[in-house]
């Protein structure tokens, strides 16, 4: 079998089955199988037959649903591979928001050794592409779920990127020790209970902990903008991605525990995902 008709067979496999985007998975999980991402430029190859069973199984899970992210074990963010698998938090394009903010406000104050805390961190995409592009950045990344925390860990090792884990619920455990930071960056859980009723199939396969926000979707908001504007450093910055349409809430919670400049971006998409602000200067 040639490279072009084991495509188009998961191809057709895909779409019959409702997949939002079959030729972009297929050709996903070809290349992957492979370890060829030119191997679409040449159709006419032959598969191995070893290789075709593989590519066949995959296709099939696909087709019942399961992310296509777990199925291949790894995905990219802000340029970097992240592994990831059940358990843990998909890295979503949205979210590479939140880095591009962090890191132009340490263009615009001048820091090259920021102190910065990444709440939530799950696989660590956040954190760890920020300690990419900022290498003099000290980041201690925040975790609770053991499942995300074993990705973390190899996600940093895969990305050789020296970073502090810590264990622990940023909404219940004593924060008191970690302190100083010049930004919080966080990508909490937001989802509402009726968002949490109607999930898309794939999205049903990641874990809840990392996904519901609450009846509203806004618990963790208000935990964290009271709790740990307390471990920011005056002047410094609270950075938060959240829902489409909760920008007007974020709004509020930040504004009620006294953060100023605050400000809403938008993603590539033009959908308004992420909210800055600082807090008080002394």
């Amino acid at each position: 079998m040639q490279i072009k008709d084991i495509y188009g067979e998961c191809h057709s496999l895909l779409a019959e089955n409702g997949v939002d985007s079959p030729d972009f998975d297929a050709r996903c999980i070809v290349e992957d199988v492979l370890c060829d991402m030119s191997a679409m430029y040449f159709p006419n190859r032959e598969v191995p037959p070893e290789k075709i069973a593989v590519i066949r199984d995959i296709a099939g899970k696909r087709a019942s649903g399961q992310p296509l992210q777990y199925l291949l074990g790894q995905w990219e963010f802000y340029g970097l591979p992240f592994k990831v698998g059940e358990g843990v938090l998909i890295p979503r394009p949205d979210t590479e928001t939140l880095v591009d903010m962090a890191i132009d406000i340490c263009r615009q104050e001048g820091q090259k050794s920021p102190k910065i805390a990444d709440l939530c961190a799950g696989s660590g995409c956040i954190g760890i592409s920020l300690k990419h592009e900022i290498p003099g950045s000290q980041v201690t990344a925040f975790e609770l779920s053991e499942a995300a925390l074993s990705y973390l860990r190899e996600n940093a090792a895969l990305n050789e990127t020296a970073l502090e884990i810590v264990h622990m619920d940023v909404l219940s455990d004593d924060i008191s020790a970690y302190i100083g930071y010049d930004i919080i960056v966080t990508n909490p859980p937001y989802l509402t209970a009726e968002d949490m009723e109607n999930l898309q199939r794939e999205v049903r396969y990641e874990p809840e902990t990392a996904l519901y926000g609450g009846e509203d979707g806004l618990i963790f908001y208000r935990s964290i903008a009271a709790r740990w504007k307390a471990s920011l450093r005056p002047g410094g910055w609270l950075m938060c991605e959240f829902g489409m349409g909760q920008h007007t809430d974020i709004e509020k919670i930040l504004a009620s525990e006294g953060f100023v400049n605050i400000q809403l971006k938008r993603d590539a998409a033009g959908i308004i995902r992420a909210a800055q602000a600082q807090k008080m200067e002394e």
